[in-house]
């Protein structure tokens, strides 16, 4: 499938597959900017100066590089994305997941996020008053772990012991 994209500067670096058989798109950073956002979190602002015509009935998906487990960040939207009418910059923004020490961040010129480009359905929303029945139900978080627990008194009595773990390590031990 072919995908049209723009190169905004001469710094722009064509996205490409690192090996045959990969899904995502490596994508080089070429500037780095700060910010900081609504929460008062610093964010660091990567650019791409690339811009893609993402196809109707497709969008673009931004995901980090394995290779995060080596920084300290984490992209602030998780995945991002990039719909068919978008034309502007792909940018990246992470977040710092040190604190208030010195992160381990990419430099200008390294692969920074993959994208993938995947096809989507156009759905069509139908308010209804009743929903089909399904084993899961309205089980939601952890509810599969119940299910592979087949005794739940053992759950529970682990959660306990979990639980006098967490409050035994946080009480504080005078020092003499």
């Amino acid at each position: 499938m072919e995908v049209k994209f723009k190169k905004l500067s001469d710094k722009a670096v064509t996205p490409t597959y690192a090996y045959d058989g990969d899904a995502g798109l490596d994508l080089t950073a070429t500037n780095i900017h700060s910010e900081v956002n609504e929460c008062g979190q610093f964010v660091l602002v990567y650019h791409t100066d690339l811009s893609i015509e993402i196809p109707k009935g497709y969008v673009g998906l931004l995901f980090p590089r394995s290779s995060i487990a080596k920084k300290s960040l984490v992209l602030t939207n998780c995945v991002g994305v990039i719909d068919s009418n978008y034309r502007g910059e792909i940018l990246l923004k992470f977040k710092n997941t040190t604190g208030d020490s010195v992160p381990a961040v990419y430099p200008i010129g390294a692969k920074i996020a993959q994208l993938i480009i995947m096809p989507y359905p156009t759905i069509n929303l139908v308010e209804s008053n009743e929903l089909s029945d399904t084993d899961r139900g309205t089980g939601g978080f952890g509810s599969s772990d119940k299910e592979t627990n087949s005794n739940d008194q053992e759950l529970n009595h682990t959660e306990t012991e979990v639980e006098n773990m967490t409050s035994e390590s946080t009480e504080q031990i005078p020092v003499e």
